[in-house]
């Protein structure tokens, strides 16, 4: 069972501050006899959450690139998702929550530069 479109997030409110810390896996095509081929369909990477007070895992797809920035580099995530994937148990059922976004970027800076005053 999923959520048809998934949880929309408010990211200031949800993850505070983000920090990108490294990549965790990537996840391959697999092609239609069951082969795993050379073709990335998405990456997951780690960030430090400020909101959450912990990593969290966040994945894009392939086509955003791969993301190579400075360890602890604030970033921020265009488009978050979280969404589920349920799976019946004897006792009810399981379920499992994951975030996907379009891409994740460098955060732009809010500082806005003085203009330089001669005196």
């Amino acid at each position: 069972m999923r959520l048809a479109e998934g949880i929309v997030i408010e990211k200031e409110k949800t993850f505070g501050r983000l920090k990108f810390s490294a990549l965790r896996r990537e996840v391959r095509i697999t092609d239609d006899e069951g082969n795993v081929t050379d073709q990335i369909k998405e990456r997951t990477y780690d960030l430090k959450s400020k909101g959450q007070g912990r990593m969290i895992q966040v994945s894009i797809p392939a086509t955003a690139g791969e993301k190579n920035f400075d360890y602890n580099a604030e970033v921020e995530l265009i488009n978050p998702v979280a969404d589920t994937v349920a799976s019946a148990t004897y006792m009810g059922a399981d379920v499992d929550w994951y975030i996907k976004a379009d891409d994740i970027v460098l955060k732009k800076s809010t500082i806005t530069p003085q203009p330089n005053k001669k005196g």
